[in-house]
């Protein structure tokens, strides 16, 4: 059946048709207008479309040359000759088009299943902790985005890690598994959240290293990195993420360092005054962390206002603190009428009472 495309081209060339047949100056001629018609299928169309399409312009060519010939025989051939040479390319440039598209998708849905290989299933219960959410990849435009997130039981607390790697594609995913990897040996080896941090950003300094070999450019990832023990206080040490959202029986809190603002990306110690260090803030029983990726807060509407994810927090006080993350999803799918540009991940953390 025919699609859009093909049914544009037949479109267009009723007016053309018409125009020609209504002009009477003999030195005027629009039919060899046509022979750039069936580019428009190929662009955009089916490759059976574009075929149609070649026939059928050929086809209309022919017909008024028939009926209203060009001066001479010659001139006749050359536009009929002229449409079936750009027909032919037509076909080869949408046939090479779509293989393109066919790779490139099995190479985005590659990198969504190597992703979700690489991340733990949620709900993730450890001793301490509930962690539960979403995590919604983008397999348009450029590839798969590098979100990672991990829950590690050790002899000092339970540790948290949500991350975001610079870039997208392979390359991203291939820079979060090292450092979740990094993140899964040492979480349970160190005894502070700064070693950690410290076995990490040395993870990413290595894959930058290995990825310049190869010719990729280097990453930096944002982390937050969180400590939850027996205490009534939780250690943060942050990279350059997003600070969690503290949801208790008050309002809605952000939770910020208080030096008000985060530390540097993992793989940029290098340009930090100061050591990273440890944050502590007070995670009660029974509230909610809320921890988010930048795909949450850099969602835009259709007019390219950001997402207000705290005005939306503070209005979801009656929700069920383990639908938060899944209402948050749906709200943004709302929010972007489905433009879903970025990664989406968003956690939901309890302390096991």
């Amino acid at each position: 059946m025919p699609g859009v495309a093909m049914m544009s081209v037949v479109a267009l060339t009723i007016p053309l048709v018409l125009l020609e047949l209504a002009i009477s100056d003999s030195t005027v001629r629009l039919i060899p207008l046509m022979v750039v018609l069936p580019a428009l299928t190929a662009a955009v169309g089916a490759l059976r479309e574009t075929v149609y399409a070649v026939v059928w312009v050929v086809l209309v060519i022919t017909a008024v040359l028939a009926y209203r010939p060009l001066p001479s025989l010659g001139d006749q051939i050359i536009v009929v000759l002229l449409a079936l040479v750009l027909g032919a390319l037509c076909v080869l440039t949408c046939r090479r088009r779509i293989k393109g598209e066919e790779e490139a998708r099995r190479m985005r849905s590659g990198a969504a299943a190597l992703q979700r290989q690489m991340l733990r299933p949620l709900p993730v219960l450890t001793d301490r902790v509930v962690v539960d959410g979403v995590c919604l990849m983008v397999e348009e435009d450029l590839l798969v985005g590098g979100d990672l997130y991990e829950a590690v039981a050790s002899p000092y607390g339970t540790r948290l890690l949500i991350g975001d790697v610079q870039g997208k594609g392979l390359p991203a995913v291939a820079a979060a598994f090292a450092v979740l990897g990094a993140f899964r040996e040492t979480a349970q080896r160190e005894p502070t959240l700064t070693a950690v941090a410290d076995a990490l950003e040395a993870a990413v300094e290595r894959h930058n290293a290995f990825a310049a070999q190869t010719g990729e450019p280097e990453r930096f990832v944002t982390a937050l990195l969180l400590g939850i023990d027996d205490s009534a206080a939780t250690q943060a040490l942050n990279c350059g993420h997003l600070p969690p959202y503290l949801m208790d029986t008050g309002p809605v809190t952000l939770v910020i360092a208080p030096t008000g603002e985060p530390g540097v990306p993992l793989g940029l110690a290098d340009l930090a005054e100061e050591p990273r260090t440890v944050e502590w803030f007070v995670f009660p029983p029974g509230a909610t962390l809320l921890l988010c990726s930048d795909g949450v807060t850099e969602a835009r509407d259709a007019v390219g206002r950001f997402y207000p994810i705290e005005e939306q927090l503070r209005g979801w006080a009656d929700v069920s603190p383990w639908k938060v993350a899944h209402k948050l999803a749906a709200d943004l799918r709302r929010y972007t009428d489905g433009d879903q540009r970025d990664d989406i991940t968003a956690l939901v953390v309890r302390k096991v009472n």
